[in-house]
Parts: structure tokens; sequence; C-alpha cells
């Protein structure tokens, strides 16, 4: 048993998010939903945002998006990760994913202000 092949790869996780099709986001929620990926999803996600920091040609818009699809599909227990890993860096590219993961208000609805 100990011979099976994960199903997916940080390398597998970074194309994904680089793609955004819809067979790609319905994968990436598929791994979202099993908790032991959530690794392998965050290591992904950090290679993804390395390579646009890296890249030549900065897609804000594209970023945002990811950010915010991330915190609507994202369950709970993934928000304070995601959110981990948007503050990594202060590079435009974490900070235009952080803008969308913001937006999607994933955050907020995993751990609603208490009434005081």
């Amino acid at each position: 048993m100990t011979n099976i092949a994960p199903i997916a790869s940080r390398e597998m996780v970074a194309d994904s998010l680089s793609g955004m099709s819809d067979e790609n986001m319905s994968w990436l929620k598929l791994l979202m939903d099993n908790p032991t990926s959530d690794d392998t999803l965050l290591d992904g996600l950090h290679l993804y945002l390395d390579r646009q920091a890296e890249a030549r040609f900065l897609n804000s818009l594209k970023l945002q998006k990811c950010g915010d699809w991330m915190g609507d599909a994202a369950p709970g227990r993934l928000q304070i990760r995601l959110m981990e890993a948007a503050k990594a860096s202060q590079h435009p590219a974490y900070l235009a994913f952080r803008e969308g993961l913001v937006s999607s208000g994933g955050l907020e609805r995993a751990f609603p202000k208490a009434d005081v």
C-alpha cells in the first residue's frame, strides 16, 4: 500500500491554478475537499505565486480572480492558511492574490465576528 502514487503534486496544483479552466477548477475543488491534500494544495499555491512573481508580465486581474475563487471555494479549515500564503510576500503578485482573497469574504464566513 505504500507504493500508491499521490493524486496530486505541487506542480499539478500550480499548473491548474495557472489555467483556471472549468476542469481545473473542479479538480482543485475536489482537492480542497480532501483534508489530507491540504499541504500539497498550499505548496502548489506557493509555487504558483512564486512563478507569477518571477514572470515578465504581472497579470494582477488573473491573480485577483484566482484569490477570489479560492476564497469562495475553499472550506473554512483552509481560510487562515490561504491568507498566510497571501501574506508571505510584499510582491505585487501576492498583493493581487490577497485582494481577491479578501474580497471573496471567505475568512469572514469561516470565522464570523463575535457579537460583543
